[in-house]
C-alpha cells in the first residue's frame, strides 16, 4: 500500500485533500439531513392534523418548526410563506457544490498525472528512457488515475444519495406549507 501511494507522487496531496474534504462534507450533510432535524414524524403527523402550536413549542429547531413559527408569527401570504420554505430547502442543500466538483476534479487530477507520469518518460535530450525512468513513470500515471476514480466514484454515489435524500424532505416540506397554507379560511390566511 505504502509503494502503491508513493507511485502517485506529489499528486496524492491534492488528491487526498479531496478525498477529506469531501468526506467531511458528507458526513456533516448527513448529520444535518437526518429526520430529527429536519421534520421529526411527530411533527409531521401533528401538522397534518392541524396542531400547529404543538409544532412550534415542540420542535423550534428543525426546519418544519422553523417554516411553522414563521407562518404563525408572520401570517404571510402563500407566496411568502413557499418562498420561506424554498430557503429552508437551500439551507438544507447548503455546500453540496463541493462533493459535486471533486468528483469531476479528483479524475482531472488522476489524469494531469497520467499525463505528466508519460511526460516524464523521455528524456530531456530526446534518447529513450532507462528502465527506472520507465517504471516511475507508468507508475505514477496509473496511479494516479487509479487514486482520482477511487476517490469520484464514492463522493459520487454518496452525492446521488444526498440530493435524493434532500428531494424527499423538500416534498415533505412542501406538504407542511400546503397544510399552513390552507388552514383557517382556506386562502391561507388564518
Amino acid at each position: 500500500m505504502q509503494t502503491f501511494l508513493e507511485g502517485a507522487g506529489w499528486f496524492i496531496w491534492p488528491l487526498g485533500l479531496c478525498s477529506v474534504v469531501a468526506a467531511l462534507v458528507v458526513i456533516e450533510r448527513l448529520l444535518a439531513l437526518r429526520e430529527a432535524r429536519v421534520l421529526p414524524r411527530k411533527a409531521l403527523e401533528l401538522i397534518l392534523s392541524g396542531d400547529f402550536e404543538a409544532v412550534r413549542k415542540a420542535f423550534p429547531r428543525t426546519a418544519g418548526g422553523r417554516i411553522v413559527n414563521f407562518a404563525l408569527t408572520d401570517s404571510p401570504d402563500p407566496a411568502a410563506l413557499t418562498a420561506y420554505a424554498r430557503l429552508e430547502v437551500s439551507r438544507m442543500e447548503r455546500g453540496m457544490f463541493i462533493p459535486e466538483s471533486i468528483v469531476s476534479i479528483a479524475p482531472l487530477i488522476g489524469l494531469f498525472g497520467t499525463v505528466y507520469g508519460l511526460y516524464i518518460l523521455f528524456p530531456e535530450d530526446g534518447g529513450m528512457p532507462d528502465q527506472q525512468m520507465l517504471v516511475r513513470g507508468v507508475g505514477l500515471a496509473l496511479t494516479t488515475t487509479m487514486l482520482g476514480l477511487l476517490i469520484a466514484m464514492p463522493v459520487l454515489l454518496a452525492d446521488n444519495f444526498i440530493m435524493r435524500r434532500i428531494e424527499v424532505l423538500a416534498a415533505r416540506l412542501a406538504l407542511v406549507v400546503e397544510r399552513l397554507n390552507a388552514r383557517g379560511d382556506g386562502r391561507g390566511r388564518a
